[in-house]
């Protein structure tokens, strides 16, 4: 006889919510694997068209909802959301139907859950995407939604594309969600995360059988709302999470200690602070005007380097020193192509020399910029080790 989730070897009440469509070759199999470790299963058939109704009839003690038409797997897991919050549940696990997923990796959700004793934890099961049978397309997209999921909240995790997960309907009731079809999947796990949610991967097993799985992904359609959904999500992160989770920390810690720790980094090593500061020297020499400062701290974010210490470098081009920024790239890209065109300043100030010579401005200004990164970033190495205090100096390092 199966266990309920809600029993008191457990602390808080989970069910599992299953959104189906169209996989009726694999729906019973999964369902019956899961009712071996709870009855708390709330099934949403999406629409599905196939025998998928006359299986769920067969299960007349569970709770399932039926639409009438196909709108969407968000759709139907905000459905299942919300019929969890109401019949009290703290936690929801969610399955795909398609057979992907093994029903018997639900326990490893709930230990991890019981070991945190965090009610705000969202876990994601990390599949292995290097095993065989892994279809191309699925890899790559689960490579592409990490890198953004990372750049929009600071956490990387290996796997953000899995469909088993635990959210935590605590943050999910006050979550508003506006997808509603694969893309929600993304939206709320981002929004979990700028609400403080603890998300992390643990390790599932996966199967991709193509001979029985059904997948409803279009890779046009759905990558463009994906693309489109996370593009919004880049902007409000760095102008509104971003900046309030700034404001936050200023607000938490008295002035000095706020400047000391949050923006020099005190606690940083003289590495990452050296590495700062090459990215830094290096996107303000760089030729791609215009984009310095969000290049700057998309790079610092994505590289996890100190972002006020490569703001700060970035600025090593303000504008009195950008015509002498021009004149050495002139010439370095004059002279690594071999011409005999040489420069002064009087030429960078009538626009002369880069207007007519992009290509040797261009070539020039990468090694200038990139030269010069080495030189600060090694020079910056070496005073900030030597001026570290001896004793934090393993530490740190």
């Amino acid at each position: 006889m199966a266990i309920s989730l809600t029993d008191h070897t457990f602390p808080s009440k989970c069910c599992v919510i299953m959104p189906t469509y169209n996989n009726a070759n694999t729906l019973k199999r999964v369902i019956d694997g899961v009712l071996k470790h709870t009855q708390d299963l709330i099934i949403i058939n999406d629409g599905s068209t196939d025998h998928t109704t006359s299986i769920l009839e067969g299960y007349p003690n569970l709770t399932i909802l039926h639409s009438t038409k196909n709108i969407g797997k968000g759709h139907a897991l905000k459905q299942g959301f919300k019929t969890a919050i109401a019949l009290g549940f703290t936690y929801a696990i969610t399955i795909d139907s398609d057979g992907q997923h093994f029903p018997k990796d639900i326990p490893v959700f709930i230990k991890e859950l019981k070991i945190a004793q965090d009610d705000s934890m969202l876990l994601i099961g990390a599949r292995n995407m290097t095993q065989v049978g892994v279809p191309k397309k699925s890899s790559f997209g689960n490579k592409f939604s990490n890198f953004w999921y990372g750049v929009e909240t600071g956490i990387w995790l290996e796997d953000t594309q899995s469909g088993f997960r635990l959210y935590p309907l605590n943050i999910i009731k006050h979550t508003k969600l506006y997808t509603d079809k694969f893309e929600l999947e993304i939206e709320v796990i981002v929004k979990s995360a700028w609400r403080g949610a603890t998300v992390k991967n643990i390790p599932i097993n996966v199967l991709y059988d193509e001979n029985e799985r059904v997948s409803h992904f279009r890779p046009f359609q759905d990558f463009t709302r994906i693309s489109i959904l996370n593009t919004w999500l880049l902007l409000v992160a760095f102008f509104y999470i971003k900046p309030r989770d700034f404001y936050r920390k200023f607000k938490s810690k008295r002035f000095k200690e706020f400047i000391y720790e949050d923006i020099l980094g005190h606690q940083d090593s003289p590495k990452k602070k050296a590495l700062s500061i090459a990215l830094g020297v290096f996107i303000g020499l760089s030729p791609f005007w215009g984009f310095h400062t969000i290049g700057v701290i998309f790079l610092s974010i994505f590289f996890k380097l100190n972002k006020a210490i490569s703001f700060a470098c970035s600025n090593i081009s303000l504008p009195p020193f950008i015509p002498f920024v021009f004149l050495a790239s002139m010439n370095i890209g004059s002279f690594v192509l071999g011409q005999e065109d040489t420069y002064q300043l009087e030429h960078i100030t009538k626009g002369y020399g880069v207007l007519n010579h992009l290509q040797t401005y261009v070539i020039g200004s990468l090694i200038l910029a990139t030269v010069s990164a080495v030189a600060l970033g090694g020079l910056g190495y070496f005073i900030l080790y030597m001026l570290q205090p001896k004793k934090n100096s393993l530490k740190n390092e």
